[in-house]
C-alpha cells in the first residue's frame, strides 16, 4: 500500500518520541515523509530515521537547546507534536504537594516550555505554508470524563485542555493551528506497568477494556493516526479542536449487555 506523502518537505518535533503514543506519532510521520526529531528523557526508543535527542521538559534550558538543534539540523520546525507526560494514581487524599508539583511540571509546563521554544520557528513557517504549520498536544478522556482514582492526572490533562484552546486562539492569526487529541485507555508501556501492579493485572485489564464501548483498549497507532490527521495540511481549517479516540467512552452511554439466554 502506497502512503501518502502530505508531509513531504516539513519537519517535525516530537516529545515523547521514543516509547508509546509517541513513537507511533513520530514512525507515522517519517512514513509520510517528514523530517523528524524526537526528544525524550531516553531518547533510545526513537524510530529510526528520527534525530534522538535527549532532554527533559522540565528543564527550560534542555528544552530550548533541544528544539533549537532540532530546527538547524531539519531546516526549521512546520509542526510540534507534544507529548511527553506521566500517569498519576489516586484520590486528592493520596498524592503529596510534591507529586502534584512534579505531575503538572512535566504534563502540563512541560507544553509549555516546548511551544515556548518552538513558536518563533513555526511563525517563519507558517509565512511560507499556510494551514499546514501546527501544534498538536496529548491530552486525555481524563480531562472530560470523571474517572476515579485519577485526579492528579486528571486535573493536569484539565490544564492542557484549556491551554489548548488559549493557544489556538492566541496563535490561529499567527498560522499556527493548535489542536489536541484525547486518548482513552491506549495500550501503551505505562499501562502496562500500571496492570504489572495490580493484584490481579488479567482481571484489572479486563475492567479496563469493559469501560470502553469497543470492548478494548485503543492502541498507539489509531491515537497517532489522529495526531497525524490534525497536524496535516489536509486539516488545515481545523483549530482549536479536542479530537476524542477512545472507543467511544466519552460521548456513548450503552445499556449493559444483556444476559446469554438459555
Amino acid at each position: 500500500m502506497t502512503v501518502t506523502q502530505d508531509f513531504e518537505g516539513m519537519s517535525a518535533l516530537v516529545t515523547g518520541g521514543a516509547s508509546g503514543i509517541g513513537a507511533a506519532v513520530a514512525a507515522l510521520l517519517l512514513a509520510r515523509g517528514a523530517r523528524v526529531a524526537v526528544l525524550d528523557l531516553d531518547p533510545g526508543g526513537a524510530p529510526e530515521g528520527a534525530l534522538a535527542l535527549r532532554a527533559d521538559v522540565t528543564d527550560d534550558d534542555a528544552v530550548r537547546n533541544a528544539v533549537e538543534r532540532a530546527a538547524a539540523e531539519l531546516g526549521g520546525l512546520h509542526t510540534v507534536v507534544s507529548n511527553a507526560g506521566i500517569g498519576s494514581i489516586g484520590t486528592v487524599e493520596d498524592n503529596t504537594d510534591t507529586e502534584w508539583a512534579r505531575v503538572l511540571d512535566i504534563n502540563v509546563l512541560g507544553m509549555v516550555r516546548t511551544a515556548r521554544h518552538a513558536l518563533p520557528h513555526l511563525r517563519r513557517a507558517a509565512a511560507g505554508r499556510p494551514g499546514a504549520v501546527s501544534i498538536t498536544q496529548t491530552c486525555s478522556i481524563a480531562a472530560t470524563a470523571g474517572l476515579p482514582q485519577r485526579a492528579l492526572y486528571s486535573a493536569s490533562k484539565g490544564a492542557v485542555l484549556s491551554l489548548t484552546l488559549a493557544m489556538a486562539a492566541d496563535h490561529v492569526r499567527e498560522g499556527i493551528r493548535v489542536n489536541c487529541v484525547n486518548p482513552g485507555t491506549a495500550d501503551t508501556p505505562w499501562i502496562g506497568r500500571l496492570l504489572a501492579q495490580a493484584d490481579d493485572p488479567a482481571a484489572e485489564r479486563a475492567a479496563l477494556e469493559a469501560r470502553q464501548p469497543l470492548g478494548r483498549l485503543v492502541t498507539a497507532d489509531e491515537v497517532a493516526a489522529a495526531v497525524v490527521h490534525l497536524a496535516s495540511p489536509a486539516a488545515a481549517s481545523v483549530t482549536g479542536t479536542a479530537l476524542a479516540v477512545d472507543g467511544g467512552m466519552q460521548g456513548l452511554r450503552l445499556r449493559p449487555a444483556a444476559p446469554p439466554q438459555g
